[in-house]
């Protein structure tokens, strides 16, 4: 069995990286996980927070803000909803995130739906908490 796996990240905007990679640390829903060869098929959900890649040239961090990811014995892909290198995530950028979090709490609790207010404030915490690293 090999010891990488194919790596595919998009989001709508652009493919951001298309590699062979050792490990995957993805921010999922229900939990953090590491995929590697040989993974259990799986697809989860994204929570806003950092992807790791690292890969034989080294470690690629990028942002997220959500989105699926499908993981293979030979491969993940994400499709992530935003994504951004880590480094193009300057102070206003990371404003800008925040803002929009803020504004989809405040839709979600003008509906009354609870979840999914709960669900809103749950990825605000998260977008604010990727700024303090």
């Amino acid at each position: 069995m090999a010891d990488t796996l194919d790596f595919n990240l998009v989001s709508p905007e652009r493919r951001l990286s298309s590699l062979q990679a050792r490990e995957v640390q993805i921010p999922g829903t229900d939990g953090d996980l590491t995929a590697m060869a040989g993974h259990v098929p799986t697809i989860t959900t994204l929570r806003p927070g950092v992807l790791r890649v690292v890969h034989a040239g080294g470690t690629d961090d990028f942002v997220v803000s959500g989105g699926f990811a499908e993981i293979t014995a030979t491969g993940v892909s994400v499709l992530a909803e935003q994504a951004l290198p880590r480094a193009e995530v300057t102070p206003e950028v990371h404003a800008r995130l925040v803002a929009e979090a803020r504004e989809a709490v405040t839709a979600a609790q003008a509906t009354g739906d609870t979840s999914r207010a709960d669900e809103a404030a749950k990825a605000l915490a998260d977008i604010e908490a990727i700024g303090a690293r």
